[in-house]
């Protein structure tokens, strides 16, 4: 067995200072092994009792009769060091510590919980502040905690994996309510060693399992959970995740743009796509996506039927489901005409939604609607509004939702548009995903949507490239100047501008000469990034007029910065294409990320962008020029030739190729304007940013 199968499947458990009191909590763990029929071990460790229950109670750890797969350390703060240490030296699988007052409490906890994984040693750690762990399919209670426990469990295929013990407590008590069945519960609390992506690993092969539901305040280690997303998703299994800090734009003050566009939030929004994991807008979306995916049904297209006897409601949940990207379209010829020949008195059988009026509402005629719906083959899901007459005659919709969803493989789901929390309870303890509002249903039709697609992607290889040995000049601690950081690129194989440097006005006049025609003047200056807000670029500047262009652009520099430029650069005056901008940021918790938009000096303002962290695929590069707003200019808009896209996509490859070769060394870099021309002109690096730290 691996650490995590005696954790979640243990033969023997000890309780570490268990209580004989079951109203305290560290009495409780005991009462609820037992009542939720744990049929293993259980040692009491505590020096007060010889028994607690039927139990034999030991007076310390060494008196084992064997080493516990499991021990739930029941004490107070200052007695959990001790503890962990004995437990370790009897060879304990792992060990839940519940206490808190370590990490998240300050500098002084912090450095508890790094003397409690030193006392560790070898052995495994959950938590601590955690409220422990419920495998459900085994009915395994690892936790003291009320907000756990109930009468009953409602088993099902959804896994929680938790950082916060109060959530994962809202959380079950909702799912309940509501008839979503769980498989295993699980509180990471400070994950001082065990952490979701550990969790994540073992649920990609757990037979219980088909939905991985996280709730995420961060991630310590986001390569380990990136390859347990690609285990759990080449097992089948769906990840949702609702990621908190959504409002926090995590920017930083830096020499680019892209630092100020790659707020930290945006940075788990690509992650997420990258890893195919799901993420929950809502707190509430964290039910309701798992429950419609843990039947086990895709999405295979956009159209969905809705069949109402409220005209109100079905248009509420239309509405809904335009916003998430479903369309709602007419049933063909054959399907109106089989709807028609029900001959329901009243109803609108010809367009979508299909409103059966209340006379349609009777369980043989509603089955007829259901049968003739699935069967089209313009449909690709059904959606139901359960009406007030629901209420009334419950069994009149669901008996025929139920049998609907059995035989068809089509998604199958139900909105209830009154409040009927039993109706919703009780179709989703059938099998038939149910929600209490129209967004809910429509946001989780939409995921199946896209676990569809995601699913359907075939796999590419990413972009990472060696440093070429001519790019190795240019590698030294600190801001490049333009000229230097455009080498730098050049020699990973991107494009960039035809120029020259000046170091004087005169020369740099006899340089715009070689060009034969109007120009783009520059300050050269490593220490001044945004040129423009400084007075240091002029564009379409003519040969005659450079150096008095380059002299008053030497005194206004002067003047706003208090420096000397280095020189000058003259470079080819670049039109006809689209401005683009293409950075990398550096995450502080993710790591290294691609960002692609729209450039310019705009290009804060207007922040069309897409992320992507590194190293980049063909497909990443694909989708991060589909999801701009913008995408339409660069794919032939109105008469506009098409950009060059093909040529941006290598780009983009090349970059992404720079950034994972330079690896830390590389703190910042853009392009900004990248100009992508049209088809068949290429890319060209018009401008370069770059930041580098010590080799």
């Amino acid at each position: 067995m691996t650490t995590l199968d005696r954790l979640l499947q243990p033969r023997r458990v000890a309780l570490v200072g268990a209580s004989a009191d079951a109203t305290k909590l560290a009495g409780r763990a005991l009462v609820y092994l037992q009542k939720y029929g744990f049929r293993g071990d259980i040692y009491p460790v505590n020096p007060r009792y010889e028994t607690i229950g039927d139990y034999r109670c030991y007076g310390e750890i060494e008196a084992l009769p064997q080493p516990p797969d499991v021990a739930l350390v029941l004490l107070g703060t200052s007695r959990v060091e001790d503890a962990v240490r004995r437990l370790a030296a009897i060879g304990t699988g792992t060990t839940i510590v519940l206490a808190s007052g370590f990490g998240e409490s300050g500098a002084d906890g912090q450095k508890r919980q790094e003397a409690l994984v030193r006392s560790a040693g070898r052995m495994r750690l959950l938590g601590p502040n955690t409220i422990g762990l419920i495998n459900v399919s085994d009915g395994i209670v690892l936790s003291p905690s009320h907000a756990l426990v109930t009468e009953s469990f409602v088993s099902g295929s959804v896994a929680v994996v938790s950082q916060s013990g109060g959530i994962l407590g809202s959380l079950f008590s909702r799912a309940q309510a509501q008839g979503i069945g769980f498989s295993k519960l699980v509180s990471t609390g400070n994950e001082s060693d065990l952490e979701v992506s550990d969790f994540v690993d073992h649920l990609a092969d757990d037979p219980a399992t088909n939905v991985i539901a996280l709730y995420l305040e961060g991630l310590r280690n986001p390569q380990a959970f990136r390859a347990a997303a690609e285990r759990a998703r080449a097992s089948g299994k769906a990840i949702v995740a609702f990621k908190v800090g959504r409002s926090e734009s995590g920017a930083r003050s830096a020499a680019s743009h892209t630092g100020a566009l790659a707020g930290s939030d945006a940075a788990y929004d690509a992650f997420f796509q990258q890893t195919g994991v799901i993420r929950a807008e809502r707190f509430s979306d964290l039910l309701d996506i798992p429950a419609a995916l843990s039947s086990g049904k895709r999405l295979k297209g956009n159209r969905v039927a809705i069949i109402t006897s409220s005209g109100g409601a079905a248009t509420l949940l239309a509405d809904a489901g335009g916003l998430v990207g479903l369309e709602v379209p007419a049933p063909d010829p054959a399907t109106a005409e089989k709807l028609r020949s029900l001959e329901i008195e009243g109803a609108t059988l010809d367009r979508n939604p299909i409103d059966v009026t209340l006379a349609g509402v009777k369980s043989e005629i509603f089955t007829k609607v259901l049968d003739a719906v699935t069967a089209s083959e313009t449909y690709d899901a059904v959606a139901v509004v359960l009406g007030s007459s629901a209420l009334r005659e419950p069994e009149t919709a669901s008996v025929p939702l139920r049998t609907a969803a059995l035989n068809s493989d089509k998604p199958i789901v139900g909105y209830a548009s009154p409040s009927a929390p039993e109706l919703v309870r009780q179709l989703n303890l059938a099998g038939v995903p149910a929600f209490s509002a129209p967004e809910g249903c429509a946001i989780a039709l939409g995921a199946m949507r896209r676990l569809a697609e995601a699913e359907t992607a075939d796999p590419a290889p990413s972009s990472t490239r060696a440093i070429p040995d001519k790019a190795r000049a240019s590698i030294k601690p600190g801001p490049l100047n333009e000229a230097e950081a455009k080498r730098l690129f050049a020699s990973f194989g991107i494009g960039v501008t035809r120029e020259m440097i000046a170091p004087t006005a005169r020369e740099a006049e006899a340089a715009a000469q070689t060009f034969g025609g109007r120009v783009v003047v520059k300050i050269l200056s490593r220490h001044v990034s945004h040129k423009t807000e400084v007075g240091g670029v002029a564009v379409g500047v003519s040969p005659a007029e450079v150096s008095a262009c380059c002299d008053a652009m030497a005194e206004q520099f002067a003047k706003a910065t208090g420096q000397q430029p280095e020189g000058f650069l003259i470079q080819e005056l670049v039109t006809g294409g689209t401005e683009l901008i293409l950075g990398f940021h550096r995450d502080p918790q993710l790591g290294p990320l691609i960002l692609l938009g729209m450039g310019g000096v705009a290009a804060e303002v207007y922040r069309d962008t897409a992320l992507r962290l590194a190293p980049l695929t063909r497909r990443d590069a694909e989708q991060m020029i589909s999801s701009l707003k913008a995408a339409p200019l660069l794919k032939g808009f109105r008469g506009r030739p098409q950009a060059d896209l093909n040529a941006l996509i290598e780009t983009m490859l090349a970059f992404s190729g720079m950034v994972m070769g330079l690896g830390d060394t590389l703190i910042e870099a853009e392009i900004n304007p990248l100009f992508a021309m049209p088809k068949g002109g290429g890319v060209v690096a018009a401008d370069a940013v770059v930041v580098l730290g010590p080799p």
